[in-house]
């Protein structure tokens, strides 16, 4: 017989119940902690990867680069497309490759634009189009967070999954902030001595080391790959091929839960993307750019520290009360823009963006905690003919898989949202217009909700 002690000597384990309380306490618990303790910092340099654009771009003209407005919006806006599209292929390799693998390789892929990066800001006539190909392979760091959760959904017990779905993408989601923080300081000085190259003159004085913003993660990247291969493990359960994690397209809760989590997750990463512009375009007079990431960081620290309330009182109406909530506070940032001549009022709109942040990152929680519960309902009414050790396998696989996809579609936040403020304010003179469509979205959620998960009687409670 494989005993859990046995089964943690490998870095594949043949034999994993979660849901059995002795092997759980025995080894299982210990397995599954310092499997999510290696993740967290690898799914958060690639979410510092994934942003770093964010800081680049607005240093780029200083140091001699000719890039006109447009060129530099795409290079920020072009990681936010590669990365959600990447996120759908990356919703299904965990079952194929193994998460120790997966997660080991997708973080060493990172190195590849942070070195890039480096390189290629150390020379004004690198071209344009060598720069779009390294805002293309951040999109490394955007589709991480696929397999990153799809990964640890396969490691926890039920009651658990929605704690640690929301430490694993919370503290993930934290890199966010950490480039917004981390990098306007290391290149001003030089990090790394003569090995990180020559500083760059500024055109009105003074002197930076933008190389930095790649080089400067680097080390880290190393670490944290070797940690994966050497500290994770592959789950044998959790292998499947490619035919039977399709099946997700198939079912109905696949693209309900994908719409929430748009509500959700995507208007964190949208929210984040375009919040420094939009503070500077809306309220020039402030110096509101060093409050950037302070949105992130709320958004990522309330996914990390509220996923325990999903636990107990049920994701579906914890959404329902997100969603309630953004309406209102979306309301109250319109309230406080500078609108019709007048200067509007920025604590009023930074506290509101706050708000806005933390509710984003309780219903990230929410909505992921939803999943699971969803799929070990609906998988015995799909396929009553399987046992229950295979309904529960099943559900399982789909549920890693539904997480990863979920999150592929509303990756796509980092690009329309902050390309919707930019066309609200060429249209309509300012970014209200957007906002009331976000608020008018996110009447569209609460409905959803509502019908398929609160309402008496629903089909699938959770």
């Amino acid at each position: 017989m494989t005993t859990a002690t046995q089964n943690s000597k490998g870095p594949v384990l043949t034999d994993w119940r979660p849901e059995d309380p002795a092997f759980w306490n025995d080894s299982g618990k210990r397995i599954a902690n310092r499997n999510l303790i290696i993740s967290v910092p690898c799914l958060l340099l690639a979410f510092a990867v994934w942003m770093v654009w964010s800081v680049v771009v607005a240093r780029l003209p200083a140091i001699g680069f000719a890039f006109g407005t447009d060129q530099l919006f795409l290079l920020a806006a072009l990681p936010g497309l590669s990365g959600a599209t990447l996120r759908i292929f990356y919703s299904f390799v965990i079952p194929i490759f193994g998460g120790r693998r997966w997660t080991a390789i997708s973080t060493a892929s990172l190195l590849l634009p942070a070195l890039g990066i480096g390189f290629a800001v150390q020379n004004p006539e690198t071209p344009y189009a060598i720069f779009v190909i390294l805002a293309l392979l951040c999109g490394f760091g955007g589709g991480n967070f696929a397999s990153s959760m799809s990964n640890i959904n396969y490691f926890f017990p039920k009651a658990q999954k929605g704690n640690a779905l929301a430490i694993n993408a919370g503290l993930g989601n934290l890199g966010v902030s950490v480039v917004q923080f981390v990098v306007p300081v290391v290149i001003t000085m030089g990090v790394f001595g003569a090995m990180g190259g020559q500083s760059q003159s500024i055109s009105g004085g003074g002197e930076l080391w933008l190389q930095n913003a790649g080089f400067i993660w680097v080390p880290f990247l190393v670490i944290f790959t070797l940690a994966a291969w050497f500290g994770m493990n592959d789950l044998a359960d959790a292998r499947a091929n490619l035919s039977d994690q399709l099946s997700i397209l198939k079912r109905k809760h696949n693209w309900i839960m994908s719409l929430l989590y748009i509500g959700t997750f995507g208007s964190f990463i949208g929210y984040s993307a375009g919040f420094p512009l939009l503070m500077r375009t809306q309220f020039p007079a402030v110096d509101a750019l060093q409050f950037a990431f302070l949105g992130p960081l709320v958004g990522a620290l309330s996914r990390v520290f509220t996923g325990w309330i999903s636990d107990r009182f049920g994701g579906g109406r914890v959404t329902l009360w997100v969603f309630i909530a953004m309406i209102f506070t979306v309301m109250g940032v319109i309230w406080f823009l500078p609108l019709a001549g007048t200067e509007g009022n920025f604590w009023g709109f930074f506290a509101c963006f706050m708000a806005l942040f933390f509710l984003t990152g309780v219903g990230n929680a929410s909505t992921f905690q939803m999943i699971p519960v969803i799929m070990r309902k609906e998988i015995p009414l799909l396929m009553p003919h399987l046992d229950k050790a295979a309904i529960l396998k099943t559900a399982e696989r789909e549920a890693g898989a539904i997480i990863a996809f979920t999150s592929a579609m509303a990756a796509y936040g980092a690009f329309f949202i902050p390309k919707s403020y930019g066309t609200s304010i060429a249209m309509t003179g300012g970014p209200a217009g957007a906002l009331w469509a976000f608020a008018g979205f996110y009447v569209l959620c609460v409905l959803v909700t509502w019908f398929f998960y609160t309402r008496k009687g629903a089909a699938t409670p959770c």
